[in-house]
């Protein structure tokens, strides 16, 4: 190797990193930053170690490593460090070992063009691989081992077959970016990737931090997930690692994620799990509502699954081997486990049963009656987005019974824009007969007296309850399911924290977790005649 590549080489290694301060392309196209890319690979290394005699992953010549989804390149550039590091006693001359590791070693399929590009830069040094300023003497193509080529989207009955996008959103001509990634829009993954580098070929490790989202025509949580789509198809690869961070939103919700979740909960070879719960914490700067994690999956493991959260830098506590089929969601706070385990135990139903479904009475969001009740012939209150108006009864479409129930009514919104959630669930509405509400909020629960709805409300309000909503409840979004851990108890008395602590035999320990994750609320009890306005991000 020239003096001169000797020398590109060594100025990656200085600070700042330039891959520190890419900005994102976009929320779905995310950025991996160089020192959490470093921590996957330590993750991948000690696994590596651990199954291969205490061995060095970095100092084998024959492993071969996939980023699928490559944008910036810091996966495959950090792999190849690594790698020249670890091969210097096998393979001496530099020169020989760098060709060695980027021929037949390190693999990258670019999302766009332009991340394709990238990835050249970083890890070539030259977005020719086989420029005159490229590190790497072995290539006889421009784009190396990293490929990139158009793909276009498979339209069928107004939707993409592969990855779901409408097809008004991304069927806009070849002089725009498609989207259309090729890693996911195959029939044969395997085949598809004999296509691109050999019909031999067989990755050890496929590694990346996949685009997390297309848009359906939706905003936020509506857009559609994307990112699942990447993890099933390494998965077909049949590798013997695989490494990959996403959004965490799968674990408890996500739109179109149900299938996903349970596959990944059920699969035996998750071996460690490294969640990072905070708002900015695991990618600084970038909002990815619910956090992010990383996970190793392991083609050879069959067992529990290593589990451990970082807050502010720092684990919360040692990694704990968890069976992640345990419920339907994952409990992301080790902390959290035992406190489900306890109200379980007696076995009582869940307030699930209970809370209604998305438009309880048939009545979209926008919707507004009167401002006053006069001149309506059979005046109902409807409580609606930011405010209380007037409809006639002949207007509410469904479950015309209810109106005549008292009701404890939850805003379906519930979140801020702070980095770190407290409250959970929003202030009940004790509504009494007769009323309604529109998609803004859910009924969550209907009672024949007025005492009965004060003490389910009170009981929704408590931090108890909140915070079994919390391990269910990724986004602001609050549907039915984020109430299935709570238990349905006698609303013939009032419940405080201090009973139900009681009630389940929490430890002191427990309840001091529980009043660290939830704040309580600043008011004994909330006026029905000036709603909560329902607090979006």
């Amino acid at each position: 190797m020239t003096a001169e590549a000797q020398a590109a080489f060594a100025l990656r290694g200085r600070n700042p990193d330039v891959l520190t301060c890419i900005a994102n392309l976009s929320n779905d196209e995310v950025f991996t930053p160089p020192e959490f890319a470093n921590r996957m690979l330590d993750t991948l290394a000690d696994a590596w170690a651990a199954d291969h005699g205490n061995g060095n992953l970095w100092a084998d010549k024959t492993v071969k490593f996939l980023d699928p989804c490559t944008k910036s390149g810091v996966f495959l550039r950090e792999i190849t460090s690594r790698l020249i590091k670890g091969l210097a006693d096998e393979i001496p001359n530099l020169q020989e070992r760098v060709d060695h590791i980027l021929t037949r070693q390190v693999f990258g399929i670019g999302i766009t063009q332009l991340t394709s590009l990238l990835a050249r830069r970083s890890v070539y040094c030259s977005k020719h691989a086989n420029g005159e300023h490229s590190i790497a003497k072995g290539f006889n193509k421009d784009a190396g081992n990293i490929w990139f080529e158009r793909t276009e989207h498979r339209w069928v009955d107004g939707k993409c077959n592969y990855c779901g996008t409408p097809q008004k959103n991304l069927d806009r001509g070849e002089g725009l970016e498609s989207h259309a990634y090729a890693f996911i829009h195959t029939d044969n993954i395997a085949t598809r990737v004999a296509e691109l580098f050999g019909d031999d070929m067989q990755f050890d490790v496929i590694i990346g931090n996949p685009p997390y989202q297309l848009d359906d025509g939706g905003y936020g949580t509506s857009a559609a997930p994307i990112y699942q789509l990447f993890v099933e198809k390494a998965l077909h690869l049949d590798p013997r690692y695989a490494v990959f961070v996403t959004p965490s939103r799968w674990m408890a919700g996500g739109k179109g994620l149900d299938k996903y979740r349970e596959r990944m909960l059920s699969d035996k070879r998750m071996r460690s799990i490294v969640d990072f719960p905070k708002l900015y914490e695991g990618f600084p700067g970038v909002k990815i509502r619910g956090g992010i994690s990383y996970f190793l999956w392991d083609r050879e493991h069959s067992g529990p699954c290593m589990v451990q959260t970082i807050w502010d830098g720092q684990p919360t506590g040692p990694a704990i081997a968890r069976h992640l089929d345990a419920y339907d969601i994952l409990v992301r706070r080790n902390e959290a486990v035992p406190i489900v385990e306890k109200v379980r135990a007696k076995g009582e139903p869940t307030l699930d049963a209970r809370v209604s479904s998305q438009k309880p009475f048939g009545l979209r969001t926008f919707f507004h009656g009167k401002p006053e009740p006069k001149r309506i012939k059979d005046p109902v209150k409807l409580f609606g987005s930011q405010k209380i108006s007037w409809v006639d009864r002949s207007e509410i479409p469904t479950n015309i019974p209810w109106i005549d129930k008292w009701k404890v009514l939850m805003t379906r919104v519930q979140g801020t824009s702070a980095a770190v959630e407290t409250k959970f669930l929003s202030k009940p509405i004790v509504a009494g007969p007769p009323t309604a509400c529109t998609e803004s909020y859910v009924v969550a629960g209907l009672f024949d007296t007025e005492i009965e709805a004060t003490n389910y409300a009170s009981y929704l309000r408590t931090r108890f309850a909140r915070f079994l909503v919390s391990l269910r409840k990724s986004t602001q979004d609050a549907p039915k399911n984020v109430y299935a851990f709570i238990p349905d108890l006698p609303l013939d008395q009032e419940w405080t924290d201090s009973k139900l602590y009681k009630r389940y035999g929490l430890s002191r320990e427990e309840i001091e977790f529980i009043e660290s994750q939830v704040a309580a609320h600043d008011r004994e009890l909330f006026d029905e005649t000036s709603p909560d306005e329902p607090q979006d991000e």
